[in-house]
């Protein structure tokens, strides 16, 4: 059953940005979840699209469409009307990872979509369980090209972020390491705090507690600069692996054929309410920096991050079919 949530009704009077449709309309706009209520990427778009409704003087609804890695919520998105009614949450698994495994994708991320903005970026961290004898990413990667350190990761499963993050940096330090697929990225933690499987490639904030608490060690995180929250803990590209720098991200696109000027006009609802005091704190509390931008810059990143995740699938030879 498809949990639907109405979150905000379109505001009566006029006072707005000057970008908005001034008539409004009792159309609500379908927000898509490609995720189960509860998560970073659920959370995120029910801050934004409460703060959109009252800038474009319409309703917004989240309509969580959960299953097979994000894909069927993006697959719903990418079979509707291009009238502006339906967006979609669109991350790097949705449209980077799980295109680039299938043997036969349902959807392509560049050509059944238009990039409508960015919503936040997540940084990513490998780290280890403290019985590891590896004190920081140099260590490690010493200790897994040594193909006897029988070293395993986990991951929510094949196809995940968690698993390809983890085959790429396998691919970047030609190390040796073998992959233990969980359903899921909570018991995958769960067993790496409890060292039944030793590393570790997720999300900062899921592993962050367990960092801080000492039941697990970080060893580099997947960000710009250094971490406020980790400030002894280097970068992927300090440790000169740039390859594995990149960061999880969200962000919102629509159905192929959405006029561009609709598109803008979503784009500028989403970028005013980013810009917001009251949203940007909430995403920062949730681990996350707050980012919204124009729409041909997104779509620049996920053809990117698509073309990235496309070479790591055929050199490590990760091919899934439709389930």
């Amino acid at each position: 059953m498809h949990r639907r949530h109405v979150i905000a009704a379109a505001l009566a009077s006029g006072l707005g940005a000057p970008f908005v449709n001034a008539q409004g309309s009792d159309r609500p706009i379908r927000l898509i979840v490609p995720f189960a209520p509860g998560g970073t990427g659920d959370l995120i778009p029910r801050l934004v699209a409460p703060a959109m409704a009252e800038m474009l003087h319409q309703p917004v609804i989240v309509d969580n469409r959960s299953g097979a890695g994000g894909s069927v919520g993006a697959l719903y998105v990418a079979r509707s009307l291009p009238d502006g009614l339906t967006l979609g949450v669109a991350t790097a698994g949705t449209h980077g990872i799980y295109p680039a495994v299938m043997k036969k994708p349902p959807y392509d991320p560049i050509k059944d979509f238009v990039a409508v903005s960015n919503l936040a970026r997540v940084p990513n961290v490998v780290s280890v369980h403290p019985s590891v004898p590896a004190n920081d990413i140099r260590e490690f990667v010493a200790l897994i090209r040594n193909p006897r350190s029988q070293l395993e990761f986990g991951s929510p499963g094949v196809g995940s972020l968690g698993h390809m993050m983890g085959e790429l940096f396998k691919q970047a330090t030609q190390g040796f390491m073998l992959h233990i697929p969980y359903r899921g990225a909570g018991p995958a933690l769960q067993d790496a705090v409890a060292g039944q499987v030793r590393v570790l490639f997720d999300n900062l904030p899921a592993s962050l507690p367990h960092i801080k608490a000492g039941r697990l060690r970080a060893l580099a995180v997947a960000w710009p600069k250094r971490l406020t929250q980790l400030p002894d803990v280097p970068t992927f590209a300090e440790a000169g692996l740039p390859t594995v720098n990149g960061p999880a991200w969200f962000g919102l696109v629509a159905p192929a054929g959405t006029p561009a000027s609709t598109a803008q006009r979503l784009q500028q609802a989403v970028t005013a309410a980013v810009a917001r005091p009251e949203i940007r704190t909430r995403i920062e509390e949730m681990g996350a920096t707050p980012l919204a931008g124009a729409s041909e810059a997104f779509s620049h990143e996920i053809q990117a991050e698509y073309e990235k995740w496309k070479q790591v699938a055929s050199q490590g030879h990760i091919s899934l079919e439709a389930s």
